[in-house]
Order: C-alpha cells, then sequence, then structure tokens
C-alpha cells in the first residue's frame, strides 16, 4: 500500500505543475485573443477591467492595470478609443474628471467569437461534472484568483 503522505505530497506538487501551466496558457490566450481583436495583451486586460469593474477615471484605470497615471495611460487610451472600445466623457457632477467606458457591443463584435469558442467546451465539459464538482471547481478558482490578485498588488508595492 503506497504511503498517504507521499501520495499526498506527489498530489499537490503535481498540482503546481497544472497551476502554472494553466496560468502561461491562459495567458498566452489573452494575447491571442487580444491580437484577434487588433489589441495587445495590456490593452484587452483594461477592457476587460473596465467591462468587470466599471468605468473610471484614467488614474483609477492606470492603478488597476498597473501602469503610471501619466503618459502610458494616455496613450493606452488612445489607442482604445482609436480602436472603439472605449470612450471618454466628462463626468456630470465634476467637469474636470474624464470617464472611462468600454463599449461592450465593439469588445463583443471583435472579440466575443473568440470567447465563444472557449466558453462552449467549457461549458460541454462543466455539464459533465456534479453539483458538488462545480461548486469546488468554482470555489478553486475564485481562490486562485484572489490569491493572484493579491500577490499582483505586494508586488507592486515593492520597489
Amino acid at each position: 500500500m503506497p504511503d498517504p503522505s507521499s501520495t499526498r505530497a506527489a498530489a499537490m506538487a503535481r498540482q503546481g505543475e497544472v497551476m502554472r501551466e494553466f496560468m502561461a496558457r491562459a495567458v498566452l490566450f489573452q494575447d491571442a485573443v487580444a491580437r484577434s481583436g487588433g489589441l495587445n495583451g495590456s490593452d484587452l486586460q483594461a477592457v476587460g477591467l473596465l467591462l468587470s469593474e466599471g468605468p473610471a477615471t484614467p488614474g483609477e484605470l492606470a492603478s488597476r492595470v498597473g501602469l503610471t497615471a501619466g503618459g502610458a495611460i494616455t496613450a493606452m487610451l488612445d489607442r482604445l478609443e482609436r480602436a472603439g472600445y472605449v470612450t471618454r466623457t466628462r463626468d456630470a457632477a465634476d467637469r474636470r474628471k474624464v470617464i472611462v467606458t468600454a463599449i461592450p457591443e465593439t469588445v463583443m463584435a471583435r472579440v466575443g467569437p473568440v470567447y465563444a469558442g472557449v466558453t462552449a467546451r467549457w461549458s460541454a465539459y462543466l455539464d459533465t461534472l456534479t453539483d458538488e464538482q462545480l461548486e469546488f471547481a468554482n470555489e478553486f478558482l475564485a481562490r486562485a484568483a484572489a490569491f493572484n490578485r493579491d500577490e499582483v498588488e505586494a508586488l507592486r508595492r515593492t520597489p
């Protein structure tokens, strides 16, 4: 009979390998999706964050994506606006503020079909899981995302 502690250690080591592979493939997938929509990876991430977290000032968006609030975010917003992915409007309450908003229709038209393919494949796989397995998968991925967010924030605070 195999030693349960060595079996667990091997399974945990394998999970680390699987997670590294998943993260690398996710980054490469996002880059390919971005290119298919005429963007670079950072630009697509910015649009995705605007869609998921809502409109933002340029400074807020810069903080979300980890850019400097000056020239880098301005250049990104110029590219995204020219490509039709975002709009910049004045804040109604404070005309000095600019609010950046993603245009969902553009996102869906240009990169939606790519995501539709992977979504269909994921849906077919998820249909094979039990409710308990789905619950575990959701919790696992939510925690992985939270851990990654926390680590990104920590890395950004490090000089």
